[in-house]
């Protein structure tokens, strides 16, 4: 009788423990996750689409629906892409889905631009994550620009013009320039320089150096380096570049020189003089340094100036330094900013011959690292380099 009892008791335990448990499920169902995968792609000048792979992370066995929307970041609906929203319904075994937005392809060069796929309103899942990008990548030439800025004569009083580059031609003059190619470079740059003309060439009367977000030897952004080694050199002198340049963070354009003896004694010792350098998170601003060896250690004198209004990247500069046997003095616009007396022996770096470098860099440890604000591509817009002795 005993057992019996025991039999019933533990039969009634089991049976509610299983309808709780099955109250538990219905109550707090195990929902399968909802994700959607970002898409980056040249932009291109045929019709073009970017497809949204959304996925269900297991196979449910309800119907299992979910809203979705594009919205607009740098790039804008209508302009860029066409806006496209409506609701996406996985039958029962099914894992993945496609959400395909067409893009507005021209030939303008604008930049790298953005756009948002949304999901909302899952019913049957969860939404894993949300939103994603689709990046418009841009494969046009020049992003658009005006001559407007500052510009200096072709002569001076008392100077003779020795060199020039007025960059007229169809393409950078061999007889002018080397391009410095590679992935390894100083300051932990992220970018490999090419001598490809995606990332360096002459239009409409200018020099452009363009940096790129892409993927290369390991590198995540492309650039170009270019000098004027064993080409062009000189020793003193009045230098006027004009250039418009690019800004945001992690972005570091530069016009300078190196002395030429650099494979024979290294640097610091052959001498340095930064005729310009700007780091985007700073877009008003330049800098001039010179860089020497102070008894074997590394110095340098730096001197900077800010635009009162606007930013670097509005309209053309003209960025100058007056080089003599006695000092430099550096100049925007053809005020004055900065100098440095270089008769002292230990300056001896600046009594000789230095060559050109023209570049952007992107990252480092100055300007720091691209982030989410930096857009690209960036360029670097040279209208001139003269040389007056």
């Amino acid at each position: 009788m005993r057992i019996v009892m025991l039999s019933t008791i533990v039969f009634s335990f089991l049976l509610v423990t299983a309808c709780k448990d099955k109250k538990d499920d219905d109550t707090n169902p195990v929902f399968p996750q909802l994700t959607a995968s970002a898409v980056s792609k040249f932009e291109g000048n045929d019709a073009n689409s970017f497809d949204f792979k959304v996925r269900l992370s297991e196979a449910s066995a309800k119907v299992v629906t979910v809203d979705y929307a594009t919205n607009d970041k740098s790039a804008k609906a209508g302009e860029d892409y066409v806006a496209s929203s409506g609701s996406l319904s996985f039958a029962p075994g099914e894992t993945e889905k496609t959400v395909t937005v067409t893009i507005l392809t021209d030939a303008i060069g604008e930049g790298d631009e953005e756009f948002e796929l949304v999901l909302s309103n899952p019913v049957n899942a969860t939404i894993s994550t949300t939103p994603v990008l689709g990046t418009i990548r841009n494969d046009d030439g020049d992003i658009p620009t005006s001559d407007d800025g500052y510009t200096t004569p072709e002569s001076y009083p008392g100077y003779t013009l020795v060199w020039q580059d007025e960059f007229n031609g169809t393409q950078i003059d061999p007889a002018n320039w080397i391009h410095e190619t590679g992935p390894n470079w100083f300051n932990n740059e992220l970018q490999n320089y090419t001598d490809r003309p995606v990332n360096s060439y002459v239009s409409d009367g200018k020099l452009v150096i363009k940096a790129l977000k892409e993927n290369l030897e390991g590198r995540e952004y492309t650039s170009a380096r270019m000098i004027t080694k064993g080409l062009h050199e000189f020793k003193y002198g009045r230098i006027d570049i004009r250039a418009k340049l690019p800004i945001g963070q992690g972005i570091w354009p530069a016009l300078w020189m190196l002395g030429s003896n650099i494979d024979v004694v290294g640097w610091p010792k052959c001498g340095e003089i930064d005729n310009m350098e700007l780091i985007g998170k700073e877009p008003s601003t330049v800098y001039g340094t010179p860089h020497w060896d102070n008894n074997g250690s590394h110095a340098s004198y730096t001197g900077s100036t800010q635009l009162a209004t606007g930013t670097f990247a509005d309209k053309y500069h003209v960025f100058t330094i007056i080089w003599t046997s006695q000092s430099i003095k550096w100049l925007l616009d053809d005020v004055q900013f900065h100098v440095i007396d270089i008769t002292p022996a230990e300056l001896s770096e600046f009594r000789q011959n230095f060559f050109f470098i023209f570049n952007v860099a992107v990252g480092g440890d100055w300007p720091g690292n691209p982030d989410a604000s930096t857009v690209f591509p960036k360029q670097m817009e040279v209208d001139y380099v003269r040389v007056f002795q």
